[in-house]
């Protein structure tokens, strides 16, 4: 089933515990002035350890090309989640990628493959899409352009392994209807189109079935051009029928 959380983000970097908030640095004191301090009102909620739900997703060892995408996408205002939105809505971009760049640099133990109930017709189906997609509904495989071990491609586009099912959900719904957008064109956007609403369950359960290797890392490159051009992707560009 598709599941539709108007405000769930991909990156929800997010809602912090109450009276927290991310400081610009100069309105950081001398005696809090490591990023470790100024970015708890982030690891309040995307903590090391698993939360298996559809709000926070893991966010260490993404690329920082991709965090730093997002957290611009939430101060001008492409994908809406409030309390990113205030969070971020007055850090300069140079503060921006340093906490982009904190967290792809950490690299947690991953965590356990998910149980499913879908069925075996379902989990054929999401395994199809991930690794072949679906050349009739013009749908590519995750990993064209998520690589091949699914652990996201250094520097923007992030791993699927590892992030909770109804996350991976939520997400391609809100694309699906149009909540959340990423810079154009949005590839995303239009992968989603394609999908049924089956076809969402079917590839975020299959997803959430498959362990990440402990040494997953972001690969350093992939084939270009991707299967369709994606606006927060350098050297994405595409000639894709329409």
């Amino acid at each position: 089933m598709l599941l539709h959380f108007p405000l769930v983000p991909v990156l929800a970097l997010a809602v912090a515990l109450p009276g927290m908030a991310l400081a610009a640095p100069a309105a950081i004191s001398a005696s809090h002035d490591s990023l470790e301090q100024r970015i708890k009102a982030c690891t309040a909620c995307h903590a090391p350890k698993e939360r298996h739900d559809a709000f926070f997703p893991r966010i260490a060892g993404k690329p920082a090309g991709y965090l730093y995408n997002q957290l611009l996408n939430f101060r001008e205002g492409r994908r809406q989640y409030p309390m990113m939105n205030y969070m971020v809505e007055h850090l300069p971009d140079d503060y921006l990628r340093e906490i982009a760049d904190y967290f792809a640099a950490q690299h947690p133990a991953p965590p356990p493959a998910q149980p499913s109930s879908a069925g075996t017709t379902a989990l054929a189906r999401g395994k199809q899409l991930v690794l072949h997609g679906d050349a009739g509904k013009k749908i590519p495989a995750c990993i064209a352009c998520h690589g091949q071990q699914l652990a996201g491609v250094a520097p923007a586009i992030p791993g699927l392994l590892g992030l909770p099912r109804d996350y991976i959900n939520a997400q391609l719904g809100a694309w699906k209807n149009g909540i959340r957008r990423a810079h154009a064109p949005d590839c995303m956007a239009q992968v989603a189109q394609r999908l049924s609403d089956a076809d969402v369950g079917a590839v975020s359960a299959w997803l959430g079935t498959q362990a990440a290797s402990a040494d997953a890392r972001p690969a350093a490159s992939i084939a270009l051009p991707l299967p369709l051009h994606c606006g927060g992707v350098p050297g994405s560009s595409a000639q894709v029928a329409p």
